[in-house]
């Protein structure tokens, strides 16, 4: 068991903290240069909410990006944004439909931070107009979204295109190292991983009978269809750094959940679930996210046959074994943004030198499948295979009626 942190954090605390910096992975040599040292990236930014509007100023203050269209469902938002970040207001849009005038505008790159549920449609309307595309974590709510994005994936890829997913407990270096010297051997034979993710949950809903009310401040992840799920949504981040630590993907899961907090979304925010992983590694997750005191926590415990490792979002990260030692260190707290500023890095260098690897592709659709999988077999109560969870390719529709276009 690790020493516990010295500092209190909640998930509150990430999104105010400072921003880092932090470096970015280092490409193959034969990467063809396709910009120019001087120029800037041209970017349309869809979905400018709480982690838009974050990752859209630190766009606004980087030299390798220029905002040059703007988007938001919402005109009050999208308009102030683009005074803001001196953006025409001839090329600030709203509406379900803006996104397509964001593609048509002359820009590299689209990024998008809108509900999940909009990312299969965004994200194949913008690698089929030929950009570059960086979006968040979940990729979709659903099974068809999630083999949508792996098929507009794999042909940016082709295309070459760059096309990054952007989750920030794999950029951390202490669990970069963590995660090494557990696959090498380091804690022995790994038998189980045990993950948690706890919050201080999400807006509460209002009772309402329009959508719209329901695309702003994060309420959205309290309808499944809209934003997958609290484990879809936030968990997802827990799961993913056990796929990453385990080098596997689950065969089947099962498990049980609950709406612990009374609310009028659908989302059960409790959750406990069992994964068999294919190289038979188990992976126990556990997760709450209601409005109670605990303070954030995203962890996940290793065990071996020969020592343990803990890696995570938060806390320590470090290695110990019966013939070896990482003392490792404390995660920096604002990972958050550091995390977001390493992909933001990332990105720009990837279209800058022509590295078109797209390296996060499979995990980010592995991961999204699996907490899908997850939820799925809560709410059966029973067990269920990957397999089966694709072949029903369960999809979830929602109602776009009295929504303006």
């Amino acid at each position: 068991m690790s020493k516990k942190t010295n500092t209190s954090i909640n998930r509150r605390d990430f999104l105010a903290g400072a921003a880092a910096t932090a470096g970015f992975t280092v490409m193959t040599a034969s990467a063809v240069r396709s910009y120019a040292a001087n120029e800037r990236i041209k970017v349309g930014f869809v979905g400018l909410g709480g982690r838009g509007k974050l990752i859209s100023g630190m766009i606004s203050k980087l030299p390798e990006y220029q905002l040059v269209a703007l988007c938001d469902y919402f005109d009050s938002v999208v308009q102030p944004m683009g005074k803001e970040y001196n953006v025409p207001s001839d090329k600030c849009f709203d509406g379900l439909s803006g996104y397509k005038k964001v593609i048509d505008c002359d820009v590299d790159a689209i990024f998008l931070e809108t509900p999940p549920c909009f990312f299969p449609e965004h994200v194949a309307a913008s690698v089929n107009a030929g950009k570059h595309v960086y979006f968040a974590k979940p990729v979709a709510c659903d099974v068809p979204g999630t083999m949508s994005i792996l098929t507009s994936g794999k042909k940016a890829t082709k295309n070459k295109q760059v096309f990054l997913i952007d989750f920030q407990v794999p950029t951390d270096p202490l669990n970069i190292e963590v995660v090494k010297h557990v696959q090498n051997g380091r804690i022995g034979s790994v038998s189980q991983i045990n993950s948690i993710y706890c919050d201080q949950g999400f807006n509460a809903p209002p009772k309402t009978d329009t959508i719209a009310s329901r695309l702003t401040n994060l309420i959205w992840v309290n309808d499944t269809n809209l934003g997958g799920g609290m484990l879809v949504n936030s968990g997802i981040h827990a799961v993913d750094a056990a796929l990453w630590t385990a080098d596997s993907k689950p065969v089947w899961a099962m498990g049980t959940s609950r709406q612990g907090m009374k609310r009028h979304g659908d989302t059960h925010d409790t959750y406990s679930i069992t994964y068999m992983m294919e190289n038979g590694i188990i992976v126990n997750h556990r997760g709450e996210h209601m409005n109670n005191i605990h303070e954030f926590t995203c962890r996940n415990m290793v065990w071996g046959d020969k020592g343990y490792a803990e890696l995570g979002y938060m806390g320590r990260a470090w290695v110990r074994a019966n013939s070896f030692a990482y003392r490792g260190g404390e995660i920096d707290t604002r990972l958050y943004r550091s995390g977001i500023l390493y992909n933001l890095a990332k990105f720009a260098k990837c279209i800058n030198e022509g590295n078109y690897e797209n390296d996060t592709l499979q995990r980010g659709v592995e991961t999204n499948l699996a907490v899908i999988l997850g939820r799925e077999a809560c709410l059966r109560n029973d067990k269920l295979t990957r397999e089966e969870l694709i072949k029903e390719n369960k999809k979830l529709d929602f109602d776009t009626t009295g929504l303006k276009v």
